[in-house]
């Protein structure tokens, strides 16, 4: 390969990393979009039909959609092991866990809505689409999401561009400016009618707000000539665009809060995608294509750097301490595993195992090296592990590669980068120490591979952690060793490392507690919960791992598991657990952590997001305690509380998705992400997954209402989940660029996206969630409150409109709740009065915050129904006194008529004795 050559490929790995997606877009096609299938699902070439009839809609949908800029050009379709092989191609580095679209049933039966799994800001790319099968295969939902190809478009503006939902099921009307009250859309320019669910009865209004009282639905008109918006409606046939001139600035929808007001045309013009691809002349687009690929049974091969320097600090022994975690827990059985040393040269220590058993993981335990010396020539070892893979069945594409080395190369890594990408192997890179080779990165990157980090320090499991996140990419959740417990400290002598497990509903099959230390084996007490209690005895130690293991048979004790390590040396020692769980009930998923920073390199001064995604199966998990562990290769651990609060970083409030600025940056260098997350107050439960496409309930045509079944409704009961425990590993990344010497104050306070206002009696009342000195993060210095009658005044001219004094405001610590109450000067509450209020924040050094969402205050008593004075049911018959009105009544209407008739007979004699009176 040339050098050109060699330097095209590695600038398209580059591109990749920017991307986080394999999706490429060339000359308005999108290619290489990867559509994977559950393995859970049973074979069904209907469900094949029917994604490629989607795809063949939604382009040509897409690209009128985006005037004529983008389509799809090819597809590839990912078909789960468990079904037969119909000459399938084999899939390379394509894996279920990293599909751009997943077909897959939820557990809990919550409904069909199509939806996009998006953690990022305005205009960042979301991360992945889901489907369920019956959305693909049940043509009756179609009245309820409209046309297969129509949703796909509105998930892929999603996916892709970063806008967001038009529609808000929290907020579905409001009051506007000109006092009408509003279904939440975009455009305004889309008729219907509301109605209340399930009567079919007509909406009234709650005193309390002025809106329609709960219950009350916007049902649209199916034909009419509303263009947009694709991210509101894209079912009905007259929407074919985005919103944009005709945006609609003052519904309380996602995008609105996101998004500062912008349209989701605006923001997609804005993207790379749109800005790199001018209009096409020819508005005839190719089909798109489909390759259907299959994946294969589990291979992969350690690969594992014995170099002279992984003699130093101890390095080879806790290589093999963490190797054998993952051979004897975390690899999943019916995997084929390999091993290959390699320093100048390399060694195969095992050709490809399957492991059936425990004698295969024995085996392979035994193999593991625990010699280092000589040079480093990662080329070679990689090739040779390539080679291993290949013995499965000529080929290594899709197999995997455990790489951990611990130093510089002795020769140019990027020689081997050709033979790395032909091989469609999937690369995993651990770097143990400071010094790893750079050119690794290029090499997970091109592979879309995983990377960590373990330090030298003797009281933290980075390595054993790395190890234990090698689960396989299949989706099989019920197959994987889920971490419960990672924990390590330097105990003093006598003194313990103590701490709670919690083996929730969700797992307890295949339960291991693994206890490890440095120089002699601790006392150990675990106490089940019924009070069992196993002591050293009870596990069986390996010296050479200096680790001992407690297998718990069958399915574990549900409850509190407490232990107890003690140092028994006489000097300071480290000691570690690690537990880990698989599924209790291979049809329910358990609870998993997927944790990771915003980017896997940084440049110094940009901060940094961790985020924490907390799932079971497909359901996101709200109201645990999640916390990030960040550190650096060279410095102290770092913990950071994630919230799932809708503020500062996290876009949206009880999504499952728990995030926080990270920008405690300690030098330059490698970072490792750890994150621990319990439910031990019983406040996490499940929810619905957000970003998804509108249940209409129904449509309004030729002035007949056709409503659409009722969104189906999850007992509250299956969505308790008890207390539990988990720790994930988050990978590495990198921090570029960090000055010597202290640094300023370089962040400003984050804006606030979630204030809220609303008139109780005479007086304002404001709520929003603090943000902080440095973002989401500290104590504001102050606020500077505004309001006005116009709401684009506060967005245009903030610093002309009305001053509110909030000097009496003490600001909380962001994260916090704030509240603010107070009486508008020289103005005068009544019944029609529409207030408009934003914000911004000031820290120490005066930097200010960019403006707050606009919240409303309106007052808005609808009037009073007229009513019936009711019968007297204890009589029987009527009242006298209403009784007297009605005959009062009657005779004075009946002499109005009386007079009206004279009047009008006098007028025509009148007419015929005087015939040139006009009338």
């Amino acid at each position: 390969m040339s050098f050109s050559s060699l330097f095209a490929l590695v600038l398209t790995f580059n591109v990749f990393l920017v991307s986080g997606t394999s999706i490429k877009l060339q000359n308005g096609g999108y290619e290489d979009i990867v559509i994977a299938i559950n393995q859970g699902l049973g074979e069904n070439v209907k469900i094949i039909d029917n994604i490629q009839n989607m795809i063949k809609e939604a382009s040509q949908y897409l690209f009128s959609a985006t005037k004529n800029r983008v389509y799809i050009r090819s597809v590839k379709i990912l078909i789960p092991i468990t079904w037969p092989n119909n000459n399938y191609a084999k899939a390379k580095t394509e894996t279920y866990d990293k599909a751009d679209v997943i077909i897959a049933s939820p557990h809990l039966k919550f409904g069909d809505d199509p939806y996009t799994l998006q953690y990022g800001r305005c205009g960042e790319a979301g991360k992945y689409i889901h489907m369920t099968p019956d959305f693909l295969l049940n043509d009756n939902l179609i009245s309820i999401y409209g046309p297969r190809g129509r949703v796909f478009v509105h998930e892929w503006a999603h996916l892709r561009w970063g806008v967001f939902d038009e529609y808000n099921y929290e907020k579905p009307f409001y009051i506007a400016g000109n006092k009408n009250i509003e279904a939440t859309r975009c455009s305004a320019d889309i008729i219907g009618t509301h109605i209340k669910q399930p009567q079919g009865l007509p909406c009234n209004r709650d005193p309390q707000t002025g809106l329609y009282e709960d219950g009350c639905v916007f049902v649209p008109e199916q034909n009419q000539a509303a263009k947009a918006s694709i991210m509101y409606l894209q079912a009905l046939p007259s929407v074919t665009e985005f919103c944009d001139k005709n945006h609609n600035t003052e519904a309380p929808t996602l995008q609105n809060r996101i998004c500062n007001s912008r349209s989701t045309w605006d923001v997609i013009m804005n993207s790379t995608d749109i800005k790199a691809t001018p209009p096409q002349a020819d508005s005839n687009i190719p089909v798109p294509t489909f390759t259907l690929l299959q994946s294969s049974d589990r291979v992969v091969t350690l690969v594992l750097d014995v170099s002279g320097s992984m003699a130093s600090d101890g390095r080879i022994g806790r290589l093999y301490q963490a190797a054998e975690v993952f051979v004897m827990q975390i690899v999943e059985e019916g995997s084929h595993v390999g091993i290959v040393s390699f320093s100048t040269s390399t060694t195969v220590l095992s050709k490809l195992v399957q492991v059936i058993d425990d004698t295969q993981r024995n085996h392979l335990k035994f193999l593991l090296p625990k010699t280092a010396v000589g040079g480093t020539n990662i080329c070679a070892g990689i090739r040779e592990g390539i080679k291993v893979n290949n013995q499965h069945d000529g080929s290594s594409y899709g197999t995997e590669i455990v790489l951990l080395t611990d130093g510089e190369d002795n020769y140019n890594t990027s020689l081997c980068f050709p033979d790395i990408f032909n091989s469609g192997i999937i690369v995993h890179f651990i770097a143990l120490g400071p010094n790893p080779n750079p050119n690794l990165e290029t090499i997970v990157d091109m592979t879309g591979g995983l990377r960590f980090l373990a330090t030298d320090k003797v009281d933290a499991q980075g390595l054993i952690d790395a190890f234990s996140s090698l689960t396989a990419g299949d989706g099989a959740t019920t197959q994987h060793a889920i971490q419960l417990e990672s924990s390590g400290s330097v105990v003093n002598p006598k003194d313990c490392l103590t701490g709670t497990v919690f083996i929730d509903k969700t797992v307890g099959n295949g339960t291991f507690f693994l206890v490890t230390w440095v120089t002699l084996i601790p006392a150990i007490t675990l106490t089940d919960p019924n009070g069992k209690i196993y002591t050293a005895k009870d596990f069986t130690a390996d010296t050479t791992s200096k680790s001992t293991r407690l297998a718990i048979p069958g399915t574990a004790e549900r409850g509190a598991w407490q232990y107890s390590l003690c140092n028994t040396h006489t000097t300071n020692q480290a000691i570690g657990i690690l537990v880990t769980s698989r599924a209790a009930d291979e049809n329910v998923p358990p609870i998993t952590v997927n944790a990771h920073m915003n980017q896997n390199a940084n440049n110094f001064p940009e901060p940094m997001v961790v985020y924490a995604s907390v799932n079971q199966g497909l359901l996101p998990v709200i109201g645990a305690n999640v916390t990030a562990i960040i550190e650096p290769v060279n410095g102290n651990p770092d913990p950071l509380d994630l919230l799932d609060n809708g503020a500062g970083a996290d876009i949206v409030k009880n999504d499952g998705i728990y995030s926080k600025y990270y920008t405690n940056f300690q030098g330059n260098g490698r970072y490792s992400l750890k994150v621990r997350v319990e439910n031990i107050n019983n406040k996490g439960r499940l929810a619905l997954p957000r970003s998804q496409a509108l249940y209409i309930p129904g449509y309004l045509e030729n002035g007949q209402i056709t409503m659409n079944p009722l969104r189906p409704v999850i007992n509250d009961e299956d969505l308790n989940l008890g207390e539990f425990s988990r720790t994930a590993s988050g990978g590495s990344f990198i921090v570029n660029n960090i000055p010597a010497g202290p640094q300023p104050d370089l962040y400003k306070p984050e804006k606030v996206t979630d204030l809220e206002a609303k008139i109780n009696g005479n007086t304002i009342v404001l709520t929003w969630t603090a943000t902080g000195d440095d973002l989401d993060q500290g104590i504001v210095s102050g606020y500077d409150l505004r309001m006005s009658t116009n709401p684009s005044d506060l967005r245009i001219n903030f610093d002309n409109s009305i001053a509110v004094n909030t000097s009496s405001l003490t600001p909380q610590i962001a994260g916090s709740s704030e509240s603010f109450t107070f009486v508008p000067d020289k103005i005068t509450i009544e019944n029609g009065t529409i207030l408009y209020f934003a914000l911004i924040a000031f820290d120490k050094v005066a930097q200010k915050s960019d403006l707050s969402n606009i919240a409303q205050a309106a007052l808005l008593i609808p009037p009073t129904p007229a009513t019936v004075p009711p019968a007297n049911d204890s009589s029987g018959s009527l009242d006298i006194t209403f009784l007297s009105l009605i005959v009062c009544s009657s005779v004075i209407i009946i002499c109005i008529i009386i007079s009206i008739t004279v009047c009008a007979v006098r007028c025509c004699d009148k007419k015929k004795h005087n015939p040139e009176m006009k009338l």
